[in-house]
């Protein structure tokens, strides 16, 4: 997700800070993934998961309105870390964010794993992989990428603006926006990757932590979908 435009930090190493603050970050990072699996599997196996499928029903209203609240509560987590000076707000923020986030995938992946068998374990398989392949880009080329952010603000904006007008007017958002919006959250982890280098405040792990799940679960969402929806179902 996006990150707001910061004045850089004086009075640090700033290469033992960078370096230290990364590793909190992706640090973070991890911990976040893990308590939203474990969350995840707790309201899957309880049947919670199923029961919030069963209320969606086969309305597609509900199902756009599900992907209209993953985008908004995102915007709403990340920009609560970003503008509070609290270290508690910032892992208020992130802690409240992959709850959410649970509960917001939990239908998904209970019809993923009645209509799809197998699609969450190549779904994952498949995000590890692009974030890995996308967070080498970011190391490795030593560019920087902070030049997306215009683009993505703009993505998301007409995403957004897609999703209510499918809310408005009934229609379905197929494959193609399922692709599109995989290249919209690859291109949303190569921007924070970048700006989790470079710019982000080094006091700010959680809040850096929140941004990059954020785009990673987007990621995960739609190639889900995605392959779902080669193998037959849709949304």
């Amino acid at each position: 997700m996006n990150f707001p435009e910061y004045a850089g930090h004086g009075g640090l190493s700033e290469a033992n800070s960078r370096g230290q603050f990364i590793k909190a970050a992706y640090s973070h990072l991890a911990v976040a993934i893990l308590a939203f699996a474990v969350l995840s599997f707790g309201l899957y196996a309880s049947g919670a998961s199923f029961a919030m499928l069963k209320m969606l029903g086969v309305s597609k209203w509900g199902w756009l309105a599900v992907m209209g609240a993953f985008m908004v509560v995102a915007w709403l987590a990340t920009n609560a870390a970003d503008n509070s000076e609290s270290t508690g707000v910032q892992y208020l923020a992130l802690g409240g964010f992959v709850f959410a986030e649970s509960l917001i995938f939990a239908p998904m992946l209970a019809m993923a794993s009645i209509v799809a068998p197998g699609s969450i374990q190549a779904a994952s398989v498949a995000t590890l992989a692009l974030v890995a392949g996308l967070t080498f880009t970011a190391f490795t080329s030593k560019k920087d990428f902070s030049f997306l952010g215009g683009f993505l603000k703009i993505g998301g904006l007409v995403a957004i603006g897609i999703i209510l007008a499918g809310v408005v007017f009934g229609f379905k958002l197929g494959i193609w926006f399922s692709g599109a919006m995989v290249l919209f959250a690859g291109a949303c982890v190569l921007y924070d990757t970048s700006q989790i280098m470079r710019h982000y405040p080094a006091d700010r792990p959680a809040g850096a932590a929140l941004h990059l799940f954020a785009s990673v679960a987007m990621l995960f969402w739609y190639v889900l979908r995605l392959i779902m929806q080669l193998g037959g179902s849709d949304d």
